[in-house]
């Protein structure tokens, strides 16, 4: 198991999203105003919205960075 800090570019990166600053900040003002849990959202892929869950309910080292992506959105 990994540990360890996970910044915004790896969770992109996992999820296979393109994970540079630009695109990162491209994809949160398209999706800005989600409210609801972050693997409940209707953008992501059935795989991408079972890791953010896993994330969440395992405490997972990942879960700081979904943490910091589901503030972004809101």
């Amino acid at each position: 198991m990994e540990t360890g800090f996970h910044p915004l570019t790896e969770l992109f990166a996992q999820l296979g999203l393109p994970n540079q600053p630009d695109q990162i900040n491209t994809f949160v003002e398209a999706h800005k105003g989600w409210t609801q849990p972050l693997p409940e959202a209707p953008f992501w892929s059935a795989s991408q919205a079972r890791f953010l869950a896993e994330a969440l309910t395992e405490d997972a080292d990942w879960a700081e960075a979904v943490d910091h992506l589901a503030a972004l959105l809101r």
